[in-house]
């Protein structure tokens, strides 16, 4: 496959009557990546993955799944895939054991045994008929179905609507076990700290155009880092190269709390440590500092 590329969406379109779901939007997922898919409900994010799977048509543009056409090509192609929707429809009259094995014989190979530890794992009682299941029990059963399957590609959306924070553990511990596994993924969500723990990834999209997309260390330039310093002297004026400095000053200069960016780091915290340090504490931004940075910059 050329240039080691899973997913390759480029300029991708798609109308519903005059209203432009997606408008020019970009995607790639590599061999072996964890790729984060961010974006507010309406983005587009659902409908990207729904012309993947070659459940839509798309209006414009290109999109490729392991090199192919997911329209033409979808049964070939799902035989190398599985997908966990954000909310899990099963068949009501069968017992969850009985629900995975038929998800299961629909796409890749099923690793038995794999498939009764994540049962386990996954705290799910199969002899149960899945009508009498809870959302977050259907959740578990798409998930088991996944992970025990030899898939290239895992694509999850909005994939842990409904566990608990216990499952949401395992859940995460999963994707990193099928991901060392050689499997690609990509992880449509709104938990940002889930993406951040994740994904190497991210691409953030907006009203159908993808507005960032890098690594996780890239991205977190582009953001400013917290610093709170206590000091034994008192720090003077920082310098002007810190640009929109927050300063709180406390106890006569000894106390300091300042955002900063991360490229000016270094310049400003040479009279902080000047002034000899007592306590340090420097934290760098966050995925959810990001993405709302990123929305601010979007929306001015």
């Amino acid at each position: 496959m050329a240039n080691d590329l899973v997913i390759d969406v480029r300029g991708l379109e798609k109308n519903f009557g005059s209203f432009r779901a997606l408008d020019g939007l970009d995607l790639q997922l590599r061999e072996g990546e964890v790729r984060g898919f961010l974006g507010p409900n309406g983005a587009g994010k659902s409908t990207t993955i729904r012309i993947l799977l070659g459940l839509m048509r798309k209006s414009g543009g290109t999109a490729r799944l392991f090199g192919a056409d997911p329209w033409a090509q979808a049964v070939a192609l799902h035989r190398r895939l599985v997908y966990v929707p954000g909310d899990v429809v099963v068949w009501p009259n069968l017992t969850g054991g009985q629900c995975i094995d038929v998800l299961g014989a629909s796409g890749p190979p099923v690793d038995a045994k794999r498939r009764d530890e994540l049962v386990e794992r996954f705290d799910l009682d199969v002899t149960k008929k899945s009508r009498d299941y809870s959302k977050g029990n259907r959740q578990k059963v798409a998930l088991v179905a996944a992970f025990a399957a030899d898939a290239d590609l895992v694509v999850l959306d909005e994939p842990t609507s409904g566990l608990d924070p216990l499952m949401e553990e395992v859940f995460r511990e999963c994707v990193a076990e099928r991901a060392a596994a050689g499997a690609s993924v990509l992880l449509s969500s709104h938990i940002l700290s889930e993406v951040e723990v994740l994904c190497s990834t991210v691409s953030i999209i907006r009203k159908g155009r993808t507005v960032r997309a890098g690594t996780v260390a890239e991205l977190r330039t582009l953001a400013r880092t917290t610093v709170h310093a206590v000091t034994r002297d008192v720090v003077p004026p920082l310098p002007d190269v810190a640009g929109d400095v927050s300063v709180t000053t406390v106890d006569e200069g000894h106390d300091l709390r300042f955002t900063v960016d991360p490229a000016h780091l270094d310049a400003v915290m040479r009279p902080v440590v000047g002034a000899g340090l007592v306590t340090l504490t420097v934290r760098p931004p966050s995925l959810d500092e990001l993405f709302l940075s990123e929305y601010a910059r979007d929306e001015a």
